[in-house]
């Protein structure tokens, strides 16, 4: 199949492409860099000629809540609009587990607006919910670090390896589309100051984290409100193992 990546040049999108040449694909990279600009639609059309489905791996820039579901909206607009002109025949999303749930960064509110235009649209769609990245607790911090000490939320989560993600997206792209798909999430569940912790001892950074509540993100993601469904779908790649590649000298 010919798949076009939205997203490309990201962690997920990058991975995404490369796991869909591993399926046997032929994938074809949205992003800027790629000469595709999505929230003005310039090389859109072009680049879906001949595409049988589309991956959504975008980000936005860090923004408010409200300019973020402005770049979110707009890019999911003229993404549907050029996959309904070229006969595009499956839309899957890269989503968030529970997104509908917590009110959440402003990140989670662009995603909700881009489930909402893709459940609406004409395109057949899947939207494929996720649980957090392993490098969460890292981005956080990295987020909330001032002078050698970042401030997390104690929070539960099962996360996910990005890699594991990719071949999900990939998976779901070549089928038919499922509407909502079932949740999901890596096999173990963590708390997210432990992860940070273990990542920074991993890679040798040093760095002080503050469990607290006061951070950026709330208490409406304390207890198990971020964790998967019973039903969920479980990735094979342990936050150990993903530890362990990544120190792994290349």
């Amino acid at each position: 199949m010919r798949v076009a990546v939205a997203g490309a040049s990201g962690n997920i999108g990058s991975l995404t492409v490369a796991a869909l040449r591993r399926h046997g694909h032929d994938p074809v990279p949205m992003s800027r860099s790629h000469g595709v600009d999505l929230v003005t639609g310039d090389g859109l059309d072009e680049a879906l000629t001949g595409v049988d489905a589309v991956i959504d791996a975008m980000s936005a820039p860090a923004a408010d809540r409200e300019a973020t579901v402005a770049y979110f909206g707009a890019a999911t607009r003229n993404l549907l609009r050029a996959e309904r002109e070229a006969g595009v025949r499956h839309h899957v999303l890269l989503s968030i587990v529970e997104v509908h749930r917590i009110a959440g960064t402003a990140h989670y509110s662009g995603k909700r607006e881009q489930e909402r235009l893709v459940s609406a649209g004409d395109v057949p769609w899947t939207i494929v919910p996720v649980t957090q990245f392993f490098d969460f607790g890292e981005t956080v911090a990295s987020w909330t670090e001032r002078d050698g000490t970042a401030y997390l939320a104690p929070v539960l989560m099962q996360p996910i390896a990005p890699a594991d993600v990719a071949d999900v997206l990939a998976e779901v792209a070549a089928g038919p589309s499922h509407g909502r798909y079932r949740d999901v999430a890596g096999p173990d569940r963590h708390d997210l100051v432990d992860m940070a912790r273990r990542t920074h001892q991993a890679t040798g950074r040093e760095m002080t984290l503050v469990p607290t509540w006061e951070a950026i993100l709330g208490p409406d993601m304390a207890g198990n409100v971020l964790l998967p469904g019973p039903d969920a779908r479980i990735a094979p790649t342990t936050f150990d193992d993903w530890l362990a590649d990544r120190t792994r000298p290349r």
